[in-house]
């Protein structure tokens, strides 16, 4: 099969439906008329498809003409809560936006689908097309690493459409490529007075304050420096009036690292500094934290070639370029806990088309001329996995 042309061949079919899912984003957990637009769309070329009764998003599945292995293709569909400022034509009108490019992942997995389809009796086995549900809120994927949707599952695959990124170029690197995200709350209960006479109470802003300091020497003195760690407060509330020393200070924040090992000893470091300067201060912290998606990491050294094999293969080796390492955090890595997997990037930036707004600005759009590569891509490491995997 000649993926490439393939996918060309379906290059406006992919801006078509990429436009389409742009103009009218859902929200987190929220997707109920794009799950059925891309049902439609899939039992529109012969594709059965799985749904749930609990949970937008769906399976697709392409059954080869040849036993085999199975493999998974993944593309998020929620949108975010942003006004659009594009100036599209086919800008949003909901106040929402796929302002992370989301509409572009729904497009060329669905151009993937049809160029798989239309060569099914030369798969080795099976490819399932996972649409996902709620990928912004850090937990949407582990609905169906939960309920066995990757059972059977021998690989999966995702990519991002990524704003900093030239166009129309991919990234697909080993190792570590996003970090973990996990959330806290703490809170500070201290004792009232008035703010004339600070001695008769506990300023839980003070401790809520000194709390905040401390917090930062887990990353510069307990954190080896070699790894990245990021710890951040992002909201402070406390405090009834400007003239009473506050008795209870709420703050929450968020923790990424690229390191499982780090990872799992900082909630108990975050809860001493918490709890220790707290009570230094006469007051008493409580910490809550929740754990989200871990730190992606492409580890798997064969299915690592097959993804960087495929590029080569359709596009040559210049179709591949470095990117640094992010912070940023993917709950495709719930996904990759269930089965091997593989994370990359393809690049949406132009900047003579003025495509230079990074992902979640309200200006934020991509190179739509990158969309059948992103296509092929998805087509062509399913193949070959599959082709590799049989033998």
């Amino acid at each position: 099969m000649n993926i490439k042309l393939s996918a060309e061949k379906y290059n406006d079919f992919i801006v078509e439906r990429r436009r389409f899912y742009h103009s009218v984003p859902e929200l987190s957990f929220e997707e109920t008329n794009t799950t059925k637009a891309i049902a439609q769309d899939l039992e529109a070329m012969g594709i059965d498809v799985e749904t749930f009764p609990d949970y937008n998003g769906l399976v697709g599945t392409i059954q080869g003409g040849k036993p085999g292995k199975t493999v998974m293709l993944r593309a998020d569909i929620d949108a975010l809560p942003v006004e659009e400022h594009t100036g599209l034509s086919f800008a949003s009108k909901n106040c929402n936006m796929h302002a992370c490019g989301h509409d572009a992942h729904i497009a060329m997995l669905l151009g993937a689908a049809r160029i798989l389809y239309e060569n099914k009796n030369e798969l080795n086995g099976t490819v399932k097309l996972l649409f996902q549900a709620a990928e912004e809120s850090c937990y949407g994927a582990k609905y169906y690493a939960d309920n066995g949707v990757l059972d059977g599952v021998d690989a999966i695959f995702g990519m991002h459409i990524w704003g900093s990124l030239d166009a129309p170029y991919f990234n697909l690197e080993s190792g570590s490529r996003m970090a973990s995200v996990d959330n806290f709350k703490i809170t500070v209960d201290g004792v009232s007075s008035h703010g004339s006479a600070p001695h008769l109470g506990k300023d839980a802003v003070i401790a809520a304050s000194s709390i905040i300091m401390n917090i930062q020497t887990l990353v510069s003195r307990i954190n080896d420096p070699l790894n990245p760690l990021v710890v951040s407060i992002g909201t402070i509330k406390g405090g009834q009036r400007f003239n009473i020393i506050a008795n209870h200070v709420e703050m929450e924040g968020t923790v990424r690292t690229h390191s499982r090992e780090v990872r799992a000893i900082v909630e108990q470091n975050l809860r001493e500094i918490a709890e220790n300067t707290a009570k230094a201060l006469g007051c008493r912290a409580n910490l809550e934290y929740s754990y989200y998606a871990a730190p992606i990491i492409n580890e798997h050294e064969q299915i690592n070639e097959i993804v960087r094999n495929a590029a080569v293969k359709l596009y040559g080796n210049e179709s591949l370029v470095s990117m640094p390492k992010l912070m940023g955090s993917e709950d495709f890595s719930y996904l990759m806990e269930k089965a091997p997997g593989f994370y990359g990037f393809i690049g949406g930036r132009n900047q003579a088309k003025d495509i230079i707004y990074s992902n979640h600005n309200d200006k934020f759009t991509v190179d739509e001329e990158v969309l059948h590569r992103g296509s092929a891509l998805y087509a062509q490491f399913a193949a070959d996995f599959l082709a590799i995997k049989s033998n």
